[in-house]
């Protein structure tokens, strides 16, 4: 037996602690962000002296078009809480939108998605 281990499959890639992405922060610096809030990048220039992270720059290209927030922390596959605080510090810096989610009252009457799910069934 060899007295070598191994640690990390080389499949799996590096193994990063999701405090490590944030800086050890565990609140975001706004309250903006909920789970159906939608984000979406300003296109503005991204400052010379902004200490952006792969995961900043990463999210920034997920949301080149509006996207919840749920969705975002699904495909980049990271905690929600972890999403949050960096896209706080995308906020911070102006390079993000975000977006409420819609009130309740401006979702599409029952009987409409009712007759959606009865003409999909009828497919």
């Amino acid at each position: 037996m060899s007295g070598e281990f191994e640690w990390i499959d080389e499949e799996a890639g590096p193994v990063v602690r999701p405090y490590a992405m944030t800086g050890g922060r565990t609140k975001p610096s706004s309250t903006a962000f909920d789970l159906l809030s939608m984000v979406v990048a300003t296109g503005a220039e991204i400052s010379p002296r902004a200490h952006l992270s792969s995961q900043h720059r990463q999210l920034l290209g997920l949301v080149s078009r509006a996207r919840p927030l749920a969705e975002i922390a699904s495909d980049i596959e990271l905690p929600v809480g972890v999403i949050r605080v960096l896209l706080g510090d995308l906020l911070d810096q102006g390079l993000i939108l975000v977006r409420p989610p819609m009130p309740a009252a401006t979702s599409p009457a029952e009987s409409l998605l009712l007759e959606v799910i009865n003409g999909l069934r009828a497919l």
